[in-house]
Formats: C-alpha cells, sequence, structure tokens
C-alpha cells in the first residue's frame, strides 16, 4: 500500500470499525490495528481491459508487511482515519501505478470482508474492501505504468479466467482469496457482463418496454394569444435545460451515458432497445424493478485520456468506460458517492445553525473539498489529501449548474418580455432571478398566485431521488393550457381546506388553526422534462418549501390529459382483470380525478411545521427524512379517501360518489404498487393496502379478484389516516419505519393480482408523446 507519512513520519491511522462495518468513532495506529485484529476498511481497485477479458495484477514488493513478493489485486491500500473511500481509490491507483483517472472511471462493485491471520499470528487482518473496477477498452502498455517501488515490484496482465483458476487451486505465487466466497462476485459480475446474449437481452428490454402504453397528449391552442404562442416556443426551450440539469444530478456520468447510448441507438436492435428504455428511465436504472439496473458500465460511453499515465510512443492514450454501479446511489449526484449519514451529521453538527439549514437546505449539493484538490492537481502527488469532518462543504445550485441555469434564465427573461398576463411576466422574471440568486422564495410565491391561460412550473421542487436525507431538489419543468372551466368546478375542495384540517382524525393539539386554501389549477399538458422519468405524474402539490406552506400553503396544478389517458388505458384494464365483476362498474373516471385533486389538497393539510415531544420546533420532512416521502404519499391518498367522505357528509359532494370512490382507489392500488416498492408512491400505496386488507375493508374473493366490503371501510381509512397523522405530527421516525416495514411490502394478496396483471399484459404506466413541443423543438433546432 502507498506510504502515506507525514514530514514527521508519523504511523498511519486507521478508523476503528465495528464487526459489522460501522465506525466507532476511535482510531488507531496501522500495527496497532492489525495486532489487535481491529476492524477496518481498504479499497481494491481493479483494472480490467474489455477487448482481451484480462485483469491487471501487481506483484507486491519484497519488502511488505504482509503477502510480500506475491501477485495481488491491481492495486489497494488502506483508508487512512478521515479519508474517504472514493478518494482513497484513485490516489492509490496514481500513487502505485502512475495511473491517474478521474472519479467516472471508478465503479464500485461490492464490500468484501476479509477476516485472517498470517505471519504466525502477528498480523490479524480483519478488513472490510470497498472492490471498484476500472474497465479500460484496451490493455494498458506495461511501459506506460509508474511503479512504486516500496510497494509493487512488477505487472502483468492475466486472463480473467487464468486467474479464477489459480486462485481455486490456491497457487502459491498468488494472495489468496476465496473464490467460491464473496469474492466470486468479482468473477461473476464479468461473466455476466460479456457472456449475456444479445438475443436474450433484447426479448428482456422488450418486455421492460411493453409495460409503458405510448399515447399522444395535445391540447387546444385557440386560447392562446400570438405572444404567448411566441413565449410558448421559449419555454420549451428552456423546459429542456431542465432534462439536462436532471441527468446530471441523477448521477455524474449520467449525462455522458445519455450521449453514448443516443449516438449509438442505430448500430443493432439491442442498442436501439437500449436507448428507447433509457429515454423513459432518464438513467440506468428501472424505475419499475425497484431500480434494479438494466444496462452496466460495459454498456457506457468511452472517453480517451491522453495524459492519465507517462506517454508510450504509438500509444494514443487510455480509453475507459464512463463507470456508473448497479445499485443506485441512495444520494444520486447530491452528495460525495462514498459519503455515509455519519460523516454528513458529524460535519452538519459541527457547523454553526445558519449553515447547518444551508447544509439540509433543497438547492444545493454537498461536495469534498479532498476530491476538488485530487481533481485540479492531477500531476501532484496527493498524499496530503485527506477528508476530516471539515472536508464536506455546500454547493449551491446557481454555482453549480451555472451555465445551465443561467442559459435558461436568459430563456425565462425573453418569455416574460413577450407574455400577455402580468402575473406570468412575474412568475417568469422572478424564476429566472432564482436561478442565479439560488433564492426561490419570491418564484414560488409567484408561482403560487399565476393567473395565466398559459401554465408554466419550471424549477428545482420534488425529492424523490435524495434517498439519504429526502433533502435536495431536483429540477422539473410542466407546461400546459390552463383548462378554465374545470378550473371553476374544483374550487369547492380550496374552499374547505380549513373545514378539513380541523376535522381530521387526529388529537386536536395537532391541528393548524390558520390553513391556507390550495389554488387548484387544471391544464391540459403540453410538455414536461427533468424529473419526468418513469411513471407520469398526474398532478403535484408545490412548493415543498416549508416556509411556504406554513405562510401561504401550497397550490395544485392537475394534468387532466395525462389522467384520462392513464384511466383509459390502465386503470379500466386493471379493474376488469382485479375488480369483482359487480363492483366494476363503479370504477369512473369522475371519481379517479376526484380523489386525484383530493389527495393533492390534502398535501397542504396536517402537519408540516412540528414541536417535538421536547419542545423544539421542526418539520415533518426533517425528521423523517429519507422516510417521509412514502409516508407522505400514502397520507396524502388515504387522508384525500377520507375527506371526500366528510364533504359528502356534509353535501358538498354528491353521495353516489362514495362507492365509486372506493372501488376506484382500489384498483388505483394496483396500479401504483406496480411502479415499484422503491419509488415514494408504490411503497405508500402498498402501505395503505395491506392495512385496510388486514381491516377487511379490501377483500380477496374466491375467484381471486378484489371487492370492498362497504361497512368496514371507512373506519378503516380513518384509523390509518389518524396513525400516519400522528407519526407526522410527532415527527417519530421509529413508528413511522416500523409502520413501513410492516405494511409497505409485497404480501401475497398484492403479488397475485400483480401476476395476473402481468399475464393479461395490462400497461403499467404510459410514455407521453408532446406533438406541439416536438415540432417546436425540430422548428427551432
Amino acid at each position: 500500500m502507498a506510504a502515506k507519512l507525514d514530514v514527521m513520519k508519523e504511523e498511519e491511522y486507521f478508523d476503528v470499525l465495528t464487526k459489522t462495518g460501522e465506525k466507532t468513532g476511535f482510531s488507531k495506529p496501522r500495527g496497532d490495528v492489525h495486532r489487535d485484529g481491529d476492524y477496518h476498511r481498504a479499497v481494491h481497485v481493479w483494472i480490467f481491459a474489455e477487448s482481451t477479458q484480462e485483469l491487471l495484477i501487481q506483484r507486491r514488493a519484497d519488502c511488505k508487511d504482509s503477502w510480500a513478493g506475491l501477485w495481488d489485486i491491481s492495486s489497494a491500500g488502506h483508508i487512512s482515519a478521515g479519508d474517504s473511500s472514493l478518494i482513497s481509490a484513485m490516489r492509490e491507483l496514481q500513487e502505485e501505478l502512475g495511473v491517474t483517472l478521474p472519479k467516472d472511471a471508478f465503479e464500485l462493485l461490492f464490500v468484501f470482508l476479509q477476516e485472517c491471520t498470517i505471519n504466525d499470528g502477528k498480523f490479524i487482518n480483519n478488513e472490510y474492501n470497498d472492490v471498484y473496477l476500472v474497465t479500460t477498452i484496451d490493455p494498458i502498455p506495461l511501459e506506460a505504468f509508474t511503479l512504486q517501488e516500496s510497494e509493487v515490484s512488477a505487472v502483468k496482465y492475466i486472463s480473467v479466467e487464468e486467474y479464477r483458476r489459480a486462485l481455486a487451486q490456491e497457487h502459491p505465487d498468488y494472495v489468496p482469496y476465496d473464490v467460491n466466497g464473496e469474492y466470486c462476485q468479482l468473477f461473476t459480475i464479468i461473466e455476466k457482463r460479456y457472456k449475456e446474449n444479445a438475443e436474450a437481452r433484447s426479448l428482456s428490454l422488450e418486455k421492460q418496454l411493453n409495460r409503458y402504453a405510448s399515447t399522444s397528449l395535445s391540447a387546444e391552442l385557440t386560447g392562446l394569444g400570438a405572444a404567448d404562442k411566441e413565449a410558448l416556443t421559449l419555454l420549451v426551450k428552456a423546459a429542456t435545460i431542465m432534462d439536462n440539469i436532471f441527468y446530471l444530478q441523477v448521477w455524474y456520468s449520467n449525462p455522458s451515458l445519455r450521449d453514448w447510448l443516443k449516438e449509438n441507438a442505430d448500430k443493432s436492435q439491442l442498442d436501439k432497445l437500449k436507448w428507447m428504455y433509457y429515454v423513459i428511465n432518464k438513467s440506468p436504472w428501472s424505475s419499475l424493478d425497484e431500480n434494479e439496473a438494466f444496462l452496466t458500465t460495459a454498456d457506457s460511453a468511452v472517453k480517451l485520456l491522453p495524459k492519465a499515465t507517462k506517454p508510450v510512443p504509438g500509444w494514443k492514450g487510455l480509453e475507459y468506460r464512463t463507470a456508473f454501479p448497479a445499485v443506485k446511489p441512495a444520494g444520486a449526484n447530491f452528495y460525495p458517492p462514498d459519503m455515509d449519514k455519519m460523516e454528513f451529521n458529524l460535519w452538519k453538527d459541527s457547523l454553526q445553525q445558519d449553515k447547518q439549514e444551508e447544509a439540509m437546505g433543497f438547492f444545493n449539493v454537498i461536495r469534498r473539498h479532498s476530491e476538488s484538490l485530487f481533481e485540479d492537481s492531477i500531476s501532484q502527488k496527493m498524499g496530503n489529501v485527506t477528508s476530516s469532518p471539515q472536508d464536506l462543504y455546500v454547493v449551491p445550485y446557481s454555482q453549480e449548474y451555472n451555465s445551465l441555469l443561467t442559459e435558461a434564465a436568459t430563456l425565462l427573461r425573453k418569455a416574460g418580455d413577450m407574455a400577455n398576463s402580468s402575473s406570468l411576466k412575474r412568475l417568469l422574471y422572478s424564476k429566472a432571478d432564482a436561478f442565479l440568486s439560488n433564492d426561490y422564495y419570491d418564484s414560488d410565491i409567484a408561482w403560487m398566485e399565476l393567473e395565466s391561460k398559459l401554465d408554466v412550473t419550471i424549477g428545482p421542487y420534488e425529492t424523490y431521488e435524495d434517498a439519504v436525507f429526502g433533502y435536495k431538489a431536483t429540477f422539473e419543468a410542466f407546461i400546459g393550457v390552463r383548462d378554465d372551466k374545470a378550473t371553476a368546478q374544483l374550487k369547492l375542495f380550496g374552499d374547505h381546506l380549513q373545514v378539513l384540517e380541523k376535522n381530521l382524525p387526529m388529537d386536536n393539539i395537532y391541528k393548524s388553526e390558520d390553513v391556507t386554501a390550495a389554488p387548484i389549477r387544471v391544464i391540459q399538458l403540453l410538455y414536461n422534462a427533468g424529473d419526468v422519468k418513469g411513471p407520469q405524474t398526474v398532478a403535484f402539490n408545490l412548493p415543498n418549501d416549508e416556509r411556504i406552506v406554513k405562510d401561504r400553503g401550497t397550490s395544485m396544478v392537475m394534468l387532466k390529459n395525462v389522467s384520462e389517458a392513464k384511466f383509459k388505458l390502465i386503470l379500466k384494464p386493471i379493474a376488469d382483470v382485479c375488480i369483482m365483476e359487480e363492483q366494476r362498474e363503479f370504477v369512473d373516471f369522475e371519481s379517479f380525478f376526484t380523489h386525484t385533486i383530493c389527495h393533492e389538497c390534502c398535501h397542504g393539510i396536517g402537519p408540516h411545521t412540528i414541536i417535538l415531544p421536547n419542545g423544539q420546533m421542526s418539520t415533518v420532512r426533517l425528521e423523517l427524512q429519507e422516510l417521509h416521502s412514502s409516508l407522505e404519499e400514502a397520507k396524502a391518498d388515504i387522508v384525500g379517501l377520507w375527506a371526500l367522505r366528510f364533504l359528502m357528509d356534509k353535501d358538498l359532494l354528491p353521495k353516489s360518489l362514495a362507492k365509486s370512490m372506493y372501488v376506484s382507489f382500489l384498483a388505483g392500488c394496483f396500479r401504483s404498487v406496480r411502479f415499484g416498492l422503491e419509488e415514494a408512491h408504490g411503497k405508500g400505496q402498498a402501505l395503505q393496502f395491506n392495512y385496510l386488507f388486514e381491516k377487511g375493508a379490501f377483500i380477496l374473493r374466491p375467484d381471486e379478484t378484489f371487492a370492498i366490503d362497504f361497512e368496514k371501510v371507512e373506519d378503516s381509512v380513518a384509523s390509518l389516516s389518524r396513525e400516519i397523522l400522528t407519526i407526522q405530527a410527532r415527527g417519530d421516525k421509529e413508528v413511522a419505519r416500523t409502520l413501513l416495514q410492516k405494511y409497505g411490502v409485497m404480501t401475497p394478496p398484492l403479488k397475485r393480482a400483480l401476476e395476473k396483471l402481468e399475464n393479461v399484459q395490462v400497461p403499467v404506466d404510459i410514455v407521453p408523446e408532446f406533438p406541439i413541443a416536438n415540432q417546436i423543438l425540430r422548428d427551432n433546432n
């Protein structure tokens, strides 16, 4: 391992871990760790040549205190106390072999625990190893390496199969690894990646694609004036920039993957299918399959680095595949890929209060000083660049995405100059300012007060991609034409929001005395972009900023043509398969759309800003963190059902809606759960279905169809509403976790229903096509 001694020649320290791999908060010298058998962490970096199917191995220097003179991993080393995994991997490769690569070359394959004792019991190695793969197109010429003499005596390439056989035979020239144990993953991953049958893979992608029904979404533009139509052109172009930002927010190598797949889509049928399914998911992870990867790094973009190693005459330089992990990173590209919750919290807690709030804020990313220093100083030895609790720092979106946001701001200002509506002008100007100032408060207020035939939602809003804390917002855009008639019809819900809050099924102490009615706008969607991947939303309730929710409430936008398409293509066919024949007649669009409206309204009631048991002020989002999205979606759904029943009892809605409301909701459960239980709506829907099934409100009949027990459903809905609302009001994360672990799962009744739907191939969701926006983009290319 590369020496990391400072000027005082002090011994390297390691973080001491528990047996299960968590940091204890203590560190010890290297010698003491191996003498005492303490658990610690290291990195393994494998260089794999794709064209020859070979791994690079190094021969350890004869002076090493473990496995001296034996052939081993391409590069490896301990993670020093306070250091991060990825930086350690990058540094070890540079110091040991003279290969300098950016972070997008490193693919985290798996974590491997090695427990062994050597040197007559004097060297105990209890080591968690983060195993990385660097995929090059061709082997790096051996003369391009610069070997660190104190660590490495030689390097060579060996075929994957030959190396595997050597380990299996416990060849004395090789450092031993158990190829029948955890380390077998290295060989299994490579073998599967490069030996998979193209025809079988094409069939698999076709099956995944067939879960989506293509549908054209359009709208009448006759209500728009000439100026608004000109503004629409600029707004569609600005929306495409939200797409570019979102791709980058998902994962740092995602934009290069997108461009590569698009460029190569015409090479084969398989390449075409890869591109088509990527366009739906906007990442290599499938939204409908618990974010399982449908692509691998072997499908990814190729980059050339002429100066990654020392030059070799006649060699153009190192070509590598931009990497992404098979398991979707919980922190997306909002945080360093190797940051864990403990590191973030230690750093956050060391900050002043205002800086803590900034760290947890919606509109910034968290980065590492050490990573920036490493990438900015690739020609220098980086042994002195280490992590610490202060290694993390905040970068506002206005800086992180500056060039893209500057371009979008220019387009919004030009659109604002053309717009007829004064409120639309205000929105577009203020949003343009927000893109550059990073202060979105005024622009969100302007969005709530929008009164315009041309309806626009653009900017950072939802936090679903941040599965670590649920703090960071993704960019999105929705552009549509307001449906004035439908908007006027829905005023009822906004007018009665305070009444609903007052009567919520939870203790009065948790209720708010001042709920602002959520304005409701119904639109016909013309175009969407950014964080709209996989399943399409039928409505959204914004903003998520608790300051605005507390002061002004929220506003809701309903996408009526999206709802109509989903009802026709998905919900009705689901009902025909899963709902008892006698109750199918109750499944209608009015009930489906009305509950969708009420769902969005109910995001605005119930606990938001809360007082914890210790008297401290907080918010539900901050307390529930990564559990917040799923529980909030479940709350809006189930409280929405309760609210519709309440409004019927007050004669504000026709009582004839009751049966239709419940049966349409039951059919909708199967629709949402098919999104996958990693997705907030899907997990929230599973929670509701399983809870109501347990209470007997939902019944499984002998013919394997489902029905509503109208005698039990009302009390069951109120009971679950009370449970969720109380958890939120108390900010009780552990109770929330218990509830989701018990009910937010795939149970046998749900599984059987989904199998039936798969057998008859009912689409899971829609893929919208936008003819008007697409024509605009074609005309402006």
